[in-house]
């Protein structure tokens, strides 16, 4: 497996002792998650979605993306259940250069998927506005890469949009289009 990680040490990305921001990708990922870490404090905490009251660690496990309970301390652990990670800088514009250097990182790694963890996020990379962005799998178009999911965000600030189901849909979807990594 090819990692590539920016920003982070590859012995800080192994030992589990991960700082942001960077991203954390290899070959054959079957998702890629993608946010706005910056947006939600975790320069301050460490590893993504680690900030207290975050679903994101549990959900892993109840929808089956993981076999057991993770936690954000193990995120160097997760390329091996063909997990990803990466960061849509929250200062980005929706036509940001960031976002075509993240698209571009992305496409030369080729996740099966890419799980944009809140609407923030999915405005930026869909560049549409939010209110137009529906939850789930997003229709493919000409010159993607791979397949595109959009998940209500697991922060504790977003809890009243929260809902498992798009989850439970790229859990599914994973498990249906290719191996089963567990």
């Amino acid at each position: 497996m090819n990692i590539h990680t920016t920003q982070a040490p590859p012995a800080a990305i192994a030992s589990g002792l991960i700082g942001y921001p960077f991203d954390a990708l290899a070959t054959d990922l079957d998702v890629v998650f993608v946010g706005t870490a910056a947006a939600d404090g975790a320069e301050r905490i460490g590893p993504y979605y680690a900030e207290a009251g975050n679903l994101f660690w549990p959900t892993l496990h109840q929808t089956e993306l993981a076999p057991r309970r993770i936690r954000p301390q193990d995120l160097g652990r997760l390329r091996d259940l063909g997990i990803g990670f990466a960061d849509i800088a929250a200062a980005s514009s929706i036509h940001g250069s960031d976002v075509e250097a993240l698209r571009s990182n992305l496409r030369r790694h080729q996740p099966r998927a890419v799980a944009l963890t809140g609407k923030g996020a999915a405005r930026i990379w869909l560049r549409r506005r939010s209110q137009s962005i529906r939850y789930g799998l997003q229709p493919r178009h000409a010159g993607d890469f791979c397949s595109v999911f959009v998940l209500p965000s697991p922060a504790s600030a977003a809890r009243r949009y929260w809902n498992i189901a798009p989850w439970r849909e790229l859990s599914d979807w994973i498990r249906m289009t290719g191996r089963w990594r567990y």
